[in-house]
Order: C-alpha cells, then structure tokens, then sequence
C-alpha cells in the first residue's frame, strides 16, 4: 500500500515509517522541514511538506495513499487545548480526502481519556470522555465525525511509549526530578500507568493498516507500572532522594503535570492482541529506566 504517514519524522512515526518500508509498503511522509524531507528520502521514503495546520497539505498527502496513519501532535502543554483542536481540524482535513471511499485513516489518542472509573483497566470499549473533560478527548470525536462519512477510522490509543531516550509522561517527570532535585511520587504511589516500547507501538500500527477493520486498538505491553516504582528508579539514575508528597504539595511540585502525576490509569490491550495478533517483546518501561543516561 501507499501509506500517507504525518508525524513521519517523530519519535514513533519514524519507526513507523521504517517498519512500514521494511515489510514493501511505500510511503510518503509528512515533513516540516528541508531537514525532516531529507531524513525520510534517506530512509526510502518520499517527503511531503507540510504541517498539522496547513490543512490544504494534509488533503493533498491523504488523496494520493491508499492508507493514511497521523501521529502528528504538537507536543506544547502550556497550549494544551488548543493543540487538541489543532488535532482535530487536521482530522477533519484528513476526512475530507477520504470521504466515501473506505479507505483507512489511523488516528493517534491516549488510554487515559478512557477510563472505566471503578479501578479496572480500561478496555478498548471504554468510550472516550468529552473534549469537555479532557481537551484529548477531540481527537475521538473528530474520528467519530468523519467515521460517519465513510472512511474506515481505526483510533490507536497510547500508554507511556518509551525507549532509553524519551518515555512519554515519564520523560517530564525526569526534566522535574532534575530540577527539583528530588524525585516524587503521590502519595503511597499506587497509580498505575501503562506503557509499551517504540518499536512494539510502531509494529502495532503497521498491523493495524495490514489487519484492523477499524475501531479502538490499545497499544499496552504493561497494563500499569506502579508511579512510585517509576520515581524510585529515576531516583536511582539521577542519585537523588525520593519523597511522598501530599495531593496539595504535588500541585506545586509537578506543575502542569500535577494533573496526571496522582491519576491511576491502567489499561488492558486484550482484545488488541487477540484481534491482531499482536505480541509485544521489546523491554519494559522500568528496564529502559534503568538503562537511559541520566548525566
């Protein structure tokens, strides 16, 4: 297939894009930049330009592939919402080029808009809370939207995805312990979150457009790493204390990530690994913990 991939050049997209050429797919990527449009025609791919709000360049990359997988997001939380709207016109956009034809359209979102609320792990038929509750929530609402206009909609949502390098929500984390100087956990740190390698989530999409008819995929290898197992090791690597803090402490001490740093919100990938034969391997979020480069 010709797959239109935005996010090419990321950190999950551009092992998407290598995956995807590996097993004969072709594949044109999104690239903001000469650099980025470079790194893809090195890798074996065509280059795109284009950006999540040139909306005119996302229905012209999306009316030439058969297939088309967004992982692009602008990762900016100080603009939070208005990041998730971006995310949602460029969905729409992406929509307008498939419209009617059936063809695939993958979109990226998070488990932990999907919660089942009672403490279990959420599942793939959890629905997705409003984009009044959580800002992410647009994503899924945009992909309901143009699922109703007849293109085949698969939403992939994400744990914590990590290597040795970048662990999502994890990764901030670190950038606090460091500059704090401490590395804190919420209360007795119960909370869970789940997690998945790079390189499992990169082969889960690819099955996915190979696969799926569509619906909610939960790309989770872990259904939930303990948060005070996760401050514990990074206070490990970066040779600082580790503290409880208070729900009213932690606001001051995470900032913006305060909102998640408390939350449990473990998720199951079953009925994933059951429909697409999925089976992660790569190493746990706590292994590549422990083996990242602190200094």
């Amino acid at each position: 297939m010709r797959v239109f991939v935005t996010g090419a050049t990321g950190f999950i997209g551009s092992l998407i894009v290598r995956d995807l050429l590996s097993t004969g797919h072709q594949v044109l990527g999104m690239a903001r930049s000469d650099a980025g449009a470079k790194s893809l025609i090195a890798a074996g791919a065509e280059a795109h330009r284009g950006d999540l709000q040139d909306l005119e360049s996302l229905r012209r990359g999306a009316a030439t592939a058969d297939a088309v997988i967004h992982t692009a997001f602008i990762h900016d939380f100080s603009k939070f919402q208005e990041n998730c709207e971006i995310d949602r016109r460029a969905i729409e956009a992406l929509g307008d080029a498939l419209a009617g034809s059936g063809k695939l359209l993958i979109v990226t979102s998070g488990t932990g808009i999907s919660t089942s609320g009672t403490g279990a792990s959420a599942t793939e038929n959890d629905p997705p809370v409003s984009s009044k509750v959580i800002a992410r929530g647009a994503t899924e609402e945009a992909a309901a939207a143009v699922a109703a206009r007849g293109v085949r909609v698969a939403t992939m949502r994400l744990p914590q995805v990590h290597d040795t390098v970048k662990q999502g929500l994890v990764s901030y984390l670190v950038q606090v312990a460091r500059e704090k100087g401490v590395s804190a956990y919420v209360g007795e740190g119960r909370n869970r979150w789940p997690a998945a390698h790079v390189s499992d989530t990169a082969h889960l999409y690819r099955l996915a457009l190979e696969k799926g008819e569509g619906g909610v995929y939960h790309a989770v290898a872990e259904e939930g790493v303990a948060h005070r197992e996760i401050a514990e090791t990074i206070g490990r690597g970066l040779k600082v204390p580790v503290v409880s803090l208070s729900p009213e402490e932690a606001a001051a001490h995470f900032g913006w990530l305060a909102v998640f740093a408390g939350r449990d919100l473990p998720a199951s990938s079953a009925q994933t690994r059951e429909q697409l034969g999925w089976n992660p391997t790569g190493p746990g979020l706590i292994t590549d913990l422990e083996n990242m480069r602190y200094f």
